[in-house]
């Protein structure tokens, strides 16, 4: 059954291609949705899959990209949107 989490990621976790990993490791799992950065230094990331795939996902955002430290990830179930892909949102 296809789950949607709200996942936001505290730590250094923005210039460290901390996004731009989630995006392969998404693509890796078949997990859809996007990530963006927060003002307040965070990674915001809206995720859509079947549970074990997100398991998967959320077990490689609790760790991140090489260069990325990350504290602590606060995940929250929502409702599905049905995203196809996986992309980065930039914030003007």
């Amino acid at each position: 059954m296809k789950k949607h989490l709200k996942i936001k990621v505290h730590g250094k976790v923005q210039g460290v291609y901390y996004r731009a990993t989630a995006v392969d490791k998404a693509h890796t799992y078949g997990v859809a949705g996007f990530t963006r950065n927060e003002i307040d230094g965070t990674v915001y990331i809206e995720a859509e899959g079947e549970e074990e795939s997100l398991q998967k996902f959320v077990e490689w955002c609790r760790i991140g990209s090489p260069r990325a430290i990350v504290e602590e990830v606060v995940i929250i179930e929502g409702e599905l949107k049905h995203y196809k892909n996986f992309i980065t949102v930039r914030v003007i």
